[in-house]
């Protein structure tokens, strides 16, 4: 009898852990982002017609935010945007607070040793943002960078690739790209680098700073697609965003990018 105990016991833990512990539900997608990586994904303060709530007063909005909603319309869920930090997200993900990332995350192969990724669901380029009055606005080649005080975002390809530059000062990295920019127009630094939306984005909001294009050639060598990541034992969920991507069309993507750019907010700390 007291061993019929324990065995109940233990299928009732196991059952109480395995359902309410991680929040997870089959009716909703927890998506992962910052909400701080505009035009990407970012935190607003009022509704509107692309906005999910995420907390009593808080919305995100962003690119992000409407491919993940519609990517969970399509697999017949609710999506719900769990705002987290960068470097938290595949943590998060792996421990079952969320059920994927989509938050302008490229696939390394260090990542995809913790995580499965999809396709990519965007691709860009990598620049640079300047202060409109640097001797910097005209350079097209990433080794004129040499000397200068160059930033990236801490543990993202922003960051890695600044390496590239021979004789760079390579600043110590930020966490969030709203304090790169105050870096930037603080003068503190030179330039900060950048996907090209996230640079039309930044500069659309701060007309005093411009973006720095390279020749062919002579920019950096560099993977700047995004994908969206889910948990190695999720292979189920894997393929169901997938397919839900693959109906979203490159047309449909840019659009959704250039309104995302046209109405983020103003980028402050």
């Amino acid at each position: 009898m007291k061993k019929l105990f324990i065995v109940m016991l233990l299928m009732l833990l196991t059952a109480c852990g395995g359902s309410g512990a991680s929040g997870a539900s089959d009716d909703v997608l927890r998506v992962g982002m910052e909400c701080d990586y505009a035009p990407f994904n970012w935190t607003q303060v009022e509704a509107n017609d692309t906005s999910v709530q995420i907390s009593s007063v808080d919305y995100a909005d962003g690119y992000d935010v409407v491919i993940a909603s519609m990517i969970a319309e399509k697999i017949g869920r609710k999506v719900e945007i769990v705002k987290t930090d960068w470097d938290s997200l595949i943590p998060s993900l792996n421990a079952g607070a969320i059920d994927c990332i989509i938050a302008g995350m490229t696939e390394t192969p260090e990542r995809a040793e913790e995580v499965n990724f999809t396709t990519p669901y965007y691709e860009s380029q990598m620049v640079v943002i300047v202060r409109g009055d640097s001797e910097l606005v005209n350079i097209d080649d990433i080794q004129q960078l040499a000397g200068y005080n160059v930033l990236g975002q801490a543990n993202t390809t922003y960051d890695d690739v600044i390496d590239q530059i021979e004789g760079v000062n390579h600043m110590t990295p930020l966490t969030t790209y709203p304090r790169m920019i105050l870096s930037l127009t603080s003068g503190e630094a030179d330039a900060i680098t950048a996907e090209l939306p996230v640079a039309n984005g930044v500069v659309a909001a701060n007309p005093e700073l411009k973006i720095v294009t390279f020749a062919q050639g002579k920019g950096f060598t560099v993977d700047t697609s995004v994908s969206i990541a889910v948990a190695k034992q999720n292979s189920e969920l894997l393929d169901q965003i997938q397919n839900a991507l693959n109906e979203i069309s490159e047309a449909d993507r840019l659009e959704i990018m250039e309104a995302a750019v046209s109405r983020q907010p103003s980028v402050e700390e």
